[in-house]
């Protein structure tokens, strides 16, 4: 009776702990579910470009060999390597022996022809006082004749008449040999100006302002005259205008049709840190059949020469762009087959998914026609556990901040 007795509190010993425990489990509060937080940016108004962006080499605004016109030796050249020189400037100057003794025989041509005219005036003027004279006795006799018929005979009046017409031959001839010398006179002044210019042509000078980027000759070298594409000729110097420079753009075709005379081009040259503005200045309006691209010069003005031709940059061309339009950034977009979609936190906290009419887009925004209002929060945060209606907690970041879609 007492075993028994022993084993019966033995039991209730077990058991009571274990009631107990069930009790305290039963009596602990429910964890409830924490909203997420969620990275929105705000949809604005702004301005927004869509561009393409192409490494492109600057190449002079123009350059060219300075050839002499004349051949010659070269008796000085006052520019080296580097200078700059201005529009008109003495390059060099020629030695032409020959064509000292031809300019001195065309001014000796031109006053012989001179003196070939004075001598024609008195001519002139000599025959023109024998005719005045035969004229007036040959009018004389006629008077007579005409007042008394008998008393001057009729081989005195033909003699005078015949005296008078030649000597208004002599008159006529006079003047065409004046007109020949005078003639003459301008055949021998249009060979002392060829000449002459000829002669000038032994002073080379620069074409246009710009920078002496390589000399060929030196002073004694024969320099032979560069008339013709087809002579080999040795030039002076090479000149190059750097003041305003070209940068050729390879277009690709997807573009072309968008590029216009006078658009905006930021330049940024890497190796000097620095960002210039160009303005699309001409274009080829034709595709290049190998590289299907096409050809636009932008004009870089260059006051300072700071920019050297043959400098790599980095041409940013404005394609099309839009004023004053809602703008919500890129990575808020998701992009589907048929219609592009945002996820957008509402005033409650709440998800909810919106369809989109994009348009013009940049490299970090996106133009919106349609689908969103200013101010709304939209998801640049992970997308990919959210689901329309659920609640999260929205942190607003810069609209350029970047999140993982």
């Amino acid at each position: 009776m007492m075993r028994l007795l022993i084993r019966a509190t033995a039991a209730v010993a077990i058991i009571t702990p274990i009631v107990s425990g069930c009790s305290r489990s039963s009596a602990a509060p429910v964890a409830t579910a924490v909203p997420p937080n969620v990275a929105v940016a705000k949809v604005a108004r702004g301005d927004i470009a869509q561009t393409i962006a192409v490494t492109a080499e600057f190449r002079p605004y123009q350059e060219i060999d300075v050839h002499a016109k004349v051949a010659g030796y070269v008796k000085s050249i006052g520019v080296d390597v580097g200078d700059h020189v201005k529009a008109g400037q003495l390059l060099a100057v020629l030695e032409i022996p020959e064509l000292q003794d031809e300019l001195q025989q065309a001014a000796g041509g031109v006053k012989r022809a001179e003196q070939q005219i004075d001598q024609a005036k008195a001519d002139l003027a000599r025959a023109q006082s024998v005719h005045e004279v035969a004229h007036l006795n040959a009018q004389r006799l006629a008077n007579v004749m005409k007042a008394r018929p008998n008393l001057v005979a009729q081989q005195d009046i033909d003699d005078a008449t015949g005296r008078d017409r030649v000597s208004e031959a002599q008159v006529t001839t006079a003047q065409a040999a004046l007109a020949a010398a005078e003639s003459q006179l301008d055949i021998a002044k249009a060979e002392q100006s060829k000449t002459q210019a000829l002669y000038s042509y032994a002073q080379i000078t620069a074409p246009f302002a710009g920078v002496i980027t390589h000399r060929y000759a030196d002073t004694g070298a024969m320099i032979q005259a560069g008339t013709s594409s087809q002579t080999q000729s040795m030039p002076l110097v090479r000149l190059s205008q750097n003041d305003r420079l070209r940068l050729v753009i390879p277009v690709p075709a997807s573009a072309v049709p968008r590029v216009q005379l006078g658009a905006r081009v930021a330049v940024t040259v890497q190796s000097l840190h620095k960002t210039v503005s160009g303005t699309v200045a001409r274009f080829a309006d034709r595709l290049d059949p190998e590289t299907r691209t096409m050809h636009v010069e932008v004009d870089v003005q260059n006051p300072r020469l700071e920019l050297v031709p043959g400098m790599y940059a980095d041409a940013t061309l404005v394609l099309e762009e839009a004023k004053n339009v809602l703008i919500a950034p890129i990575q808020a977009i998701d992009r589907g087959e048929a219609q592009s979609r945002a996820l957008v936190v509402g005033q409650d906290g709440r998800i909810a998914a919106r369809l989109l009419t994009v348009g013009l887009e940049s490299d970090d925004r996106v133009e919106v026609k349609q689908g969103l209002n200013e101010g709304d929060a939209v998801v640049i945060g992970s997308r990919a556990q959210l689901k329309p209606g659920a609640l999260v907690v929205p942190k607003t970041m810069a609209a350029d901040s970047r999140g993982d879609r």
